[in-house]
């Protein structure tokens, strides 16, 4: 059956409350960088880099319908041949929910709770006109900003039942097993591979726990994004010296800043 193989990850895709606040707040915490302003009916969108990780933000004209669901991320955003993301998804009978014959969303209900959204573009080497530039090379962010950010190291992805979740992951995406392993701080076993530029790590949960916790508010669906830093101490004081409240993070040794200092989404750190 047909598989993806994916380049590398485009974007993170997250909903939020307030375009403006949001981009307003993520520029003053992390000096992110806002690229593309994508104003539409449907909803506001718009591209922000942080150490070389673009996410797209969604905010819809009214947040009431997504008021009790709360911000999430809906999905992520891989650069692939698009030839062969059609015939994959045809291929593994998954539903398009989006289709704007550049790039296409695929049904969340059909992948584990996640949006995928294919491009056969790229955008980590465009001119940004509303930037005045192209974003910041990666050893700015390593050895110039304060943060130490590495890129992104992975993404979290809650699920249920963690073994069928990794089958789907190779058959559909061609990603790579690396690893399984206990997650015990959050109650949860990992299995982690390696798709396009980066990894996945899937969680499922092994009893009462924050894993089990987040399932049953937000059921399945990528948990969180985890950023690479070269020094975990310089990362947390870089954060506690602007007032942010930093928690436990999925893995030994990791930590996340409280969702109240990301705009309601989990953030992760590790070195």
């Amino acid at each position: 059956m047909t598989a993806i193989h994916p380049v590398r990850v485009n974007h993170l895709n997250a909903v939020v409350e307030d375009f403006e606040a949001s981009v307003a707040h993520l520029r003053g915490l992390f000096d992110a960088d806002f690229l593309m302003d994508l104003p539409q009916r449907e909803w506001h969108a718009g591209l922000i880099d942080i150490g070389r990780v673009i996410f797209e933000l969604f905010v819809p004209p009214a947040f009431l319908l997504n008021a009790r669901y709360g911000p999430h991320y809906l999905g992520v955003e891989y650069q692939a041949d698009m030839a062969v993301v059609r015939a994959a998804v045809a291929a593994h009978g998954i539903r398009i929910v989006r289709d704007i014959g550049v790039a296409l969303h695929i049904h969340p209900a059909d992948c584990f709770g996640v949006a995928f959204e294919f491009y056969g573009g790229s955008f980590h080497d465009n001119e940004w006109p509303l930037l005045g530039r192209a974003m910041h090379p990666a050893a700015y962010w390593r050895e110039v900003h304060p943060l130490g950010l590495t890129g992104l190291r992975h993404y979290t992805l809650a699920v249920r039942d963690p073994g069928a979740a990794s089958r789907f992951l190779q058959a559909f995406l061609g990603a790579t097993p690396l690893y399984e392993i206990a997650r015990p701080g959050i109650a949860a076993h990992a299995i982690g591979l390696h798709a396009g530029d980066s990894g996945i790590e899937v969680l499922g949960p092994t009893g009462g726990g924050a894993l089990a916790d987040h399932l049953a508010a937000h059921g399945e669906g990528i948990r969180s994004v985890v950023f690479g830093v070269s020094d975990l101490d310089r990362a947390r004081r870089y954060f506690t010296g602007r007032g942010c409240v930093t928690i436990a993070g999925s893995a030994p040794g990791s930590f996340a800043l409280a969702p109240a200092a990301t705009l309601g989404l989990l953030v992760e750190f590790a070195a």
